[in-house]
């Protein structure tokens, strides 16, 4: 039996019911491919961080990372939940504002923020820039200036921390197009210059080793090296953090093959590290800022899709194709990240052979599961692929000219359209005729 997450179940027809929604009636509705959103999943998730920091007696902020995937309706649902975001794009800043989130609760990341982005973030009042690199700095310098505004900013440093993902997604070592770099003393000198812009007010320091980790270790080498960081910065400049940011890449369950740790777990062993190093240091405490995305929207969403040919290949494989596939999972081809799913329009349990399920696109890497159990699939049956809600349509493309999928949310038996399918008239809404 696949894996369920949140609401999921199967109702007395054997359909996947999610949030209360018959999957089979989602289909028939809305079309597929399908992004499926379990939006108590996610308040439950999102209420699980808050909870078990403000347990543990630290002063705290949890900032969902946006682009895992976002809308107005998610930036609306986080607002509800008193989540703050962060943004890496005009885009994003644009939608979060519009979504109704307040500006103060918005970080802006990003290693090459264009001037105009800064500027519209500036006049967003945005609550919080996080500094990349001293062009950067020279730039909000410049702005602030200009503007006559001063700007809270934390700097994002590179602490060495090696996690155990997929090279593409490690961001902590010291090879990384992210931050500046502690060993070669970057850090100790955007700081020093940090604090000779009248125009920022430097509030901390920022961290972000990876994503997609399964273990602590990382995330508390990370915490001794960046407290030991301030502690220096400390004696040598008088500087004391307001806040401390350890980032996200806190790790989901694709496959039944993962065994992350539960977000409370990762929490508390951060929590405990950051009260142990101010202890040893003898360093204020300084408020936690944590930033969960994947682990916030990723196993509440699923992606209903709809079997078209087969293709038997004897004692080599067996094709399943679907209306969908790296268009709107881009993933497996860029990762090689696994997944898994089910048949949402009858239970499957009883599996006849394995298959590989793959997609509409013209690439022989358009993959979507290597291999899975299933029984006797014949056209028109419904494909659930779980975990899909993290970097599933935020890296959807028109590739081959697809319209990309509609998103539903659903809870309490009510489903929501919050992005409507693209149609044929919309892929070329943008092209310029003679």
């Amino acid at each position: 039996m696949s894996l369920l997450f949140g609401t999921a179940e199967f109702n007395e027809n054997q359909h996947l019911v999610i949030g209360g929604c018959d999957t089979t009636e989602l289909a028939e509705t809305y079309g597929t491919p399908l992004f499926i959103y379990d939006v108590a999943h996610i308040r439950e998730k999102a209420r699980g961080f808050k909870k078990t920091l403000d347990e543990l007696g630290i002063k705290n902020k949890v900032i969902y990372a946006s682009k895992a995937f976002a809308c107005l309706a998610m930036y609306k649902l986080l607002e509800e939940e008193n989540l703050g975001c962060d943004v890496v794009s005009g885009g994003e800043l644009y939608t979060a504002v519009k979504g109704g989130m307040s500006p103060e609760n918005i970080e802006f990341h990003g290693n090459n923020k264009l001037k105009e982005e800064l500027e519209f973030a500036l006049d967003s009042k945005v609550g919080t820039i996080i500094v990349d690199n001293f062009y950067e700095l020279e730039l909000l310098k410049e702005l602030t200036a200009a503007k006559g505004v001063q700007q809270a900013v934390m700097l994002r440093i590179t602490p060495g921390v090696n996690a155990e993902t997929h090279d593409y997604i490690l961001t902590g070592q010291v090879d990384s197009k992210f931050g500046f770099d502690v060993n070669s003393g970057q850090a100790e000198q955007a700081m020093q210059r940090a604090l000779e812009i009248d125009g920022l007010l430097v509030k901390g320091i920022h961290c972000h080793i990876g994503s997609q980790i399964f273990s602590s270790d990382g995330f508390l080498v990370a915490v001794e090296k960046m407290l030991t960081i301030l502690h220096e910065w400390k004696e040598a400049f008088g500087y004391t953090a307001e806040i401390l940011n350890m980032g996200g890449g806190f790790g989901i369950q694709y496959t039944e093959a993962d065994e992350p740790l539960k977000p409370e777990q990762f929490v508390k062993a951060i929590v405990e590290s950051v009260k142990g190093q101010c202890a040893r240091l003898d360093y204020p405490l300084p408020e936690l800022w944590l930033e969960p995305g994947r682990s916030l929207a990723a196993e509440a969403g699923t992606t209903l899709y709809k079997v078209g040919a087969q293709k038997v290949i004897p004692d080599v494989r067996h094709y399943v194709a679907v209306d969908g596939g790296m268009g709107d999972n881009i993933r497996p081809a860029l990762y090689e990240a696994e997944y898994t799913g089910m048949l949402a329009n009858r239970v499957s349990r009883e599996t006849t052979s394995k298959v590989a399920v793959v997609g509409k696109y013209c690439e022989s890497g358009d993959v979507l599961i290597k291999e899975i159990d299933l029984p006797e699939v014949v056209a028109g049956d419904l494909f659930a692929m779980t975990s899909t809600g993290a970097y599933g349509y935020s890296m959807a493309s028109n590739y081959n000219r697809n319209p990309r999928p509609a998103v539903v949310f659903v809870e309490n038996g009510e489903a929501k359209l919050v992005i409507r399918r693209e149609t044929y008239e919309d892929l070329i809404s943008l092209d310029c005729e003679d």
